[in-house]
């Protein structure tokens, strides 16, 4: 499947590039950024076109991968899906549930594949563990913390424009519901949302299955007290995310590996761009629940 990268900061760089070139069933079709020289820059590591026009790169694949903002990416996804073109996002899907609906539905009319790409889900350890916890019964209660130094360290994505604006809740927070949802099922409401240290914010969510769950997210941690942690609390004891023994990259060509298998048998994977959606509106939620209260 001839795939093309849209993007070309620090995500696509030390993510997207090396997983799609890297791919065995995939070929690294061409780039395409905003800035042309950094396309040209990043195509020419992987010896693969840049293109100045994005809708010259549509023709000449099957799939795109987007590493962009949420708010460029749910645009161009629309555009890229009536173009008839698979669907390989990065969470979140988008920033409004009106972009991230009008992803879900130009993939729908056009009946083109979608993965989103949450790093957990695809990861080896933490998608072993998710699937596990998903089928034992009785979880009461549960505990996330997305704890990211993204401003407090020399991170690569401390400049990020959209990061600045919108904070952990939209950054880190859909990790943490791409943990939470499989296991407690879908969020029912969220009865509580309050401000933290800088762009902290801690949630409390009530599922469909009965259970609830506290979530903190930041991206201003200090440094030595970063990390991810979710602790489930139930009828069978307690259970702990393990952590995961490989980075991104080979985390992205499992969810490509997943694309693949959704265009194969036309089967939906459990994280398409309608999972994403649904993130999207619970994430919409929480900031609805923040500004209510006055914080």
């Amino acid at each position: 499947m001839r795939i093309g990268l849209l993007g070309t900061g620090p995500w696509a760089r030390a993510a997207y590039a090396p997983a799609l070139a890297r791919h065995t069933a995939l070929r690294f079709a061409g780039v395409w950024g905003r800035r042309p020289e950094a396309a040209r820059e990043l195509a020419g590591r992987y010896d693969v076109p840049a293109y100045d026009d994005v809708d010259a790169l549509l023709a000449d694949v099957d799939a795109v991968a987007v590493a962009l903002p949420p708010s460029v990416q749910a645009e161009l996804a629309v555009r890229a899906a009536r173009a008839g073109r698979h669907l390989l996002l990065d969470k979140p899907l988008a920033v409004s549930v009106a972009e991230g609906r009008a992803v879900v539905a130009a993939a729908e009319r056009a009946g083109v594949a979608s993965v989103v790409f949450f790093t957990a889900r695809f990861q080896k350890e933490p998608e072993a563990w998710i699937e596990e916890q998903a089928a034992v019964a009785g979880w009461f209660t549960a505990r996330a913390q997305w704890l990211g130094a993204v401003f407090t360290s020399d991170s690569p994505f401390a400049a990020s424009p959209w990061r600045r604006e919108k904070g952990a809740l939209w950054d880190v927070g859909p990790h943490a519901l791409s943990v939470l949802l499989p296991v407690l099922g879908d969020v029912r409401q969220v009865p509580a949302a309050a401000h933290g240290p800088a762009d902290t914010v801690h949630l409390v969510l009530d599922h469909a299955t009965g259970a609830s769950s506290t979530v903190t997210l930041s991206l201003t941690a200090p440094p030595a007290a970063a990390g991810a942690d979710v602790e489930l609390r139930g009828e069978a004891g307690t259970a702990q995310l393990p952590g995961s023994s490989e980075g991104a990259v080979p985390a992205l060509a499992r969810a490509a590996d997943a694309l693949l298998t959704a265009v194969r048998t036309g089967r939906p994977h459990a994280c398409d761009a309608s999972f994403g959606l649904r993130v999207t509106e619970i994430l919409s939620a929480a900031q609805a629940r923040l500004s209510d209260s006055g914080e």
